[in-house]
């Protein structure tokens, strides 16, 4: 048993440990609601752009849902460990955020490092899209929305659609249109017509110059958020460890 003044010198640092790891765990708990919350605004919202890259319906908003529920429940169960003070919780609490760590790592590296096929991938999706547009399926309900979206037509640009089924019966989607009111079916038959009628810059290339700008702001953001968990790891072990070294008791 250690001396009672030793436990008294000790009672400060320790308070000074939790008071940081539950600001920690509350800010940790924080970022889970808000994968939650983008996991199912992504499912409600954005199911039409997530199956460009996908035959089938994809899993991206649920892993984001099931990643927001389980950094929320931790985060939780971090505060609990921290307020009650025991040494076992807050290792499993300091081997969670490791595997957070280093999912988050390994995820990041790899987009870093595939971002070429990843392109290279999307790409292709847009164009089968564009070429097998028939304006009711999810895929051409999803290029509709982008075009309105972003001001662009095709994917490198309005011509795209010439050389597809749709155009030849129903010329380009009006998604395409400037102002819907004023593009006519024979505009937008006619390629040479509808250029001052339509979009012309090609939404592929206005996605990928707009991620590859802001590549460096992604990467450092997620790297960031990354090494974010390295400090609860370290707040957690050295807490867990002050506790069991000098066998403090929670008052």
């Amino acid at each position: 048993m250690s001396p009672p003044s030793r436990r008294l010198q000790t009672k400060p640092v320790i308070t000074c440990l939790k008071t940081f790891l539950i600001s920690y765990s509350l800010i940790f708990w924080f970022t889970g609601v808000i994968l939650l919350a983008v996991g199912v605004w992504g499912k409600v919202s954005l199911e039409a752009y997530f199956s460009l890259a996908s035959d089938e319906s994809t899993n991206a908003p649920y892993v984001l849902i099931g990643t927001g529920a389980t950094i929320v429940i931790f985060g939780l169960f971090g505060c609990f460990a921290t307020c009650r003070g025991s040494p076992w919780m807050l290792k499993l609490y300091a081997m969670f955020l490791t595997l957070v760590f280093l999912a988050e790592l390994v995820a990041g590296i790899s987009g870093f490092i595939f971002r070429h096929e990843i392109k290279a991938k999307l790409g292709s999706a847009y164009n089968n899209a564009v070429k097998f547009y028939n304006h009711n399926d999810s895929s051409s309900t999803a290029v509709d929305a982008i075009q309105r979206t972003l001001h662009c037509c095709g994917v490198n640009n309005y011509t795209d659609w010439g050389n597809t089924g749709y155009f030849k019966e129903n010329g380009i989607p009006d998604s395409c249109c400037k102002d819907s009111a004023k593009c006519s079916l024979e505009s937008l038959k006619d390629l040479r017509k509808a250029e001052k009628e339509v979009y012309t810059m090609g939404c592929f290339d206005l996605v990928t110059s707009a991620m590859e700008a802001n590549l460096g702001i992604i990467a450092g953001i997620s790297f960031g958020i990354a090494f974010f968990q390295l400090i609860g790891i370290f707040l957690a072990c050295c807490l867990s460890r002050y506790i069991t070294n000098n066998q403090y008791e929670m008052v």
